[in-house]
């Protein structure tokens, strides 16, 4: 997979990629929980995974993410945020959801079961209670 020479092979992301120093951005951020990928929607990371940077990007944003426009067909940029979704708990796949128009890749009976949110994701579980 292409994204593992950053994020790492089980796209665990690098250490400190937190950190506000001279290398800020550079370092690859996890694609679980602790990372910000699920707080986008669906049609943002498919367009920072094809042009390395989102299509809300102020012009002349410096972003260390690689494209892979030349790289991945869109399937396959379709089938890597697929697989990196596949991972998440429930809890994280309905917050990202929500993001998504119509709220396209709601899990299933998500308004059944009790979600595990890690602690920065409370407002999203009180905006589905508004909005479900």
């Amino acid at each position: 997979m292409n994204c593992g020479g950053c994020h790492g092979r089980r796209l665990q992301g690098q250490a400190l990629w937190q950190l506000r120093d001279q290398y800020e951005g550079r370092r690859a951020p996890p694609h679980d929980s602790t990372g910000h990928t699920w707080q986008h929607a669906d049609e943002d990371l498919f367009h920072m995974t094809k042009y390395g940077h989102f299509a809300a990007a102020p012009p002349g944003l410096v972003s260390y993410m690689p494209a892979f426009e030349h790289a991945l067909s869109d399937g396959d940029t379709v089938a890597v945020i697929a697989f990196i979704k596949s991972r998440w708990p429930i809890g994280i796949r309905a917050s990202q959801a929500m993001l998504n128009p119509d709220f396209a890749g709601m899990p299933a009976g998500a308004d059944k079961i009790e979600w595990t949110l890690p602690p920065n994701c409370t407002a999203s579980f009180q905006r589905w209670g508004t909005i479900k």
